[in-house]
C-alpha cells in the first residue's frame, strides 16, 4: 500500500514539471542541450556522446552521457528532469545487449564504436 502512494506522489512530481522527453536508452547517441549561466547572461550549450546509463528513479531519474574529447573520454551524468535541460535530442539509436556500457571506458578508437540500429527511425 505504501508504495503504491509513492508511486502516485513520484508520478504527481513529474506530472507538474511538465518536460518533453524523447525515448531513449543506453546506446543511443545525444545531444543535451544545457542552459549555462554566466555572470549576467545565460547561454545553451550542447553536449553530445553515447548514452552509457539510465537510473530510472522518478522524479530523480538520471542519464551518463559520454564522450571523446581531445583524446579523453569525459562523462557526465544528467538529472533527467532538470530545469537546466533545455532539450534531449536522440541522434541516432544503438544497438547494444546491454543496460550499462561501462565497458566503453576502456575501449578506445573502432573498437568504441556501437552499431546503429537498422530499422528504427529516429524522430526529429
Amino acid at each position: 500500500m505504501t508504495k503504491k502512494i509513492i508511486q502516485d506522489l513520484k508520478a504527481e512530481q513529474i506530472a507538474k514539471l511538465d518536460k518533453k522527453i524523447p525515448d531513449f536508452k543506453a546506446g543511443d547517441t545525444l545531444r543535451v542541450l544545457c542552459r549555462i549561466v554566466e555572470e549576467k547572461n545565460t547561454r545553451n550549450q550542447a553536449y553530445e556522446g553515447v548514452c552509457i546509463a539510465r537510473h530510472n528513479d522518478g522524479a530523480a531519474s538520471t542519464f551518463t552521457v559520454r564522450k571523446i574529447s581531445f583524446g579523453e573520454g569525459v562523462e557526465r551524468v544528467f538529472p533527467l528532469y532538470s530545469p537546466n535541460i533545455v532539450e534531449i535530442k536522440v541522434v541516432r539509436r544503438g544497438q547494444v545487449k546491454r543496460s550499462k556500457l561501462y565497458y566503453l571506458r576502456q575501449l578506445f578508437g573502432k573498437k568504441a564504436r556501437i552499431a546503429e540500429e537498422k530499422d528504427s527511425e529516429v524522430k526529429a
